[in-house]
Order: C-alpha cells, then structure tokens, then sequence
C-alpha cells in the first residue's frame, strides 16, 4: 500500500501559478493529482501548467476572485465537472501590505483580511458539500510565520494568518465527522516574489532570516512540496487540526 498514491485525486490551489502554491502543487502532483489552478492571471498560470504536464499529471487553471463567493462555488463546481470530483483544497491565495500600524487605511486592512482569510473561508465552504459526496476529503491552510510572531511591519497579515490556524481548528472539528482533515502549514521565510518585494522594504531582512534559519538558507517553493503531498494523502488520515512550520528551524532558534 502506497500511502502517498494520489492517481485518481483532484486538488484545488489557490494562487497555484507561482511561489508556495506552485510548489504545493507540484508535491501533489508528484503523488498522481490532477490539480486546477485557481487565480486571476492567466498569462502567468502558463509556466506552472507547463511545469505540472511534465510530471504527467493533468492541469487546467480556472480563473476566479477568491475574495468572492460566487466565484468560489463556481470554481469548485468548475473542477466537479471537468474531472468528476474534488479531493484536496490548497487555499494558499494571498497577499501583504507592508506599513505601521498606524499607517493602514480601512481599505488596505480589509484587502489583506479578505485576500488571505475570507478567501480560505469562502474556498472551505464551497468544497465542503464536494468532499463530503467524495466520502471524505483534505484541506490545507497557508499560514505563516506571522501566525505565530508579531512584527511592527505586517499587522494585518498577522491577523490574517493568525485566523488561518484558529480557522483550520474550528473546521478540523467540525469536519472529521465527514472524513474530511483540515491542515495548516506555517512557511518561513520562503524565496518567493512576496519576500523579494519584503526584502527591499525591510532593512536588512535578508542577513536577519539566514541568521536566525538553522539551517543557514532561505526556504524555495520546492520545500514545500513533502508537507503537500503528506497533508493530501492517506499518510494523514490522523491528523488534522495541526498548524505544521516548515520554516529550516526559524520557529525554534533564540
């Protein structure tokens, strides 16, 4: 028995055409997973489609506004009919505003909190009544860092992905009456366009990450791809509700 076997699964990822999401697809897709991306750009899905082919997996990416309700329903009964179900839901869209807190408008507080928080919520209830039908289900929650550290640069983040693990501990028990298991990872300090942007705003950001990262290196999307295919398989079947960093140690230096 292959515990990690995924031929025959359909997975959802959000924010699936780069960075985190694309590595989360790719361990999922390694293990047999159709995936759908899910995005707004669909000039920039092209590479991770590509990318995903060469595992010989199926892929198709489906745009939609996370943020939105109407496009959430759509999107999962979009996959539901293209492949015959949905299995694993990877809600990974996101987005940071980098400011004090005194700095932040009442718009830029409800993007993050809606990009980042709402979106895995709306994302969540839409795929539910799909799992269920399936007989049971995975979902995965990015969180952060941030769910776990404060900084003076990223409060709304922080709140966000704070929400992200005491979400994913609500729905874990809500749901494993219905075999479906509900997850959060915890990156660290990932090389992805989000952090490339954070490292030119934050003095010295880049010296501070390797410093404190035992492992002495910034993490790149491939990192994520063994949590992926772990937290989606059958390898799991036990565990939910858990909030997991894969972080090079971030999480446990002084």
């Amino acid at each position: 028995m292959n515990l990690f076997d995924l031929t025959g699964k359909v997975a959802i990822v959000t924010g699936g055409n780069g960075g985190i999401g694309l590595g989360m697809a790719e361990g999922i897709a390694s293990c047999g997973a159709s995936i759908v991306i899910a995005g707004r750009n669909a000039e920039k899905a092209q590479s991770a489609l590509q990318a995903l082919g060469k595992l010989g997996v199926q892929a198709r990416f489906i745009r939609a506004d996370v943020t939105r309700k109407a496009d959430c329903q759509a999107l999962v009964s979009q996959t539901a009919e293209a492949f015959g179900r949905v299995d694993i839901l990877v809600n990974n869209a996101g987005t940071s505003i980098r400011k004090m807190p005194q700095e932040f408008t009442e718009e830029e507080w409800h993007h993050v909190l809606d990009t980042n928080l709402t979106s895995a919520f709306l994302c969540s209830q839409a795929a539910y009544p799909a799992m269920k039908q399936a007989g049971g289900g995975k979902m995965i929650n990015i969180g952060s860092m941030m769910s776990l550290f404060g900084a003076p640069f990223a409060t709304p983040y922080a709140a966000s992905k704070g929400g992200i693990v005491q979400m994913t501990r609500a729905l874990a028990t809500a749901w494993a009456g219905d075999n479906i298991q509900v997850n959060a990872v915890l990156p660290g300090w990932i090389d992805t366009e989000l952090t490339q942007r954070a490292r030119e705003q934050v003095n010295e950001l880049h010296t501070h990450v390797e410093r404190r990262t035992p492992v002495g290196r910034w993490g790149v999307p491939r990192d994520m791809s063994g949590v992926a295919a772990f937290l989606a398989s059958s390898a799991s079947d036990f565990v939910t509700g858990t909030a997991i960093p894969v972080d090079g140690g971030f999480s446990t230096a002084i």
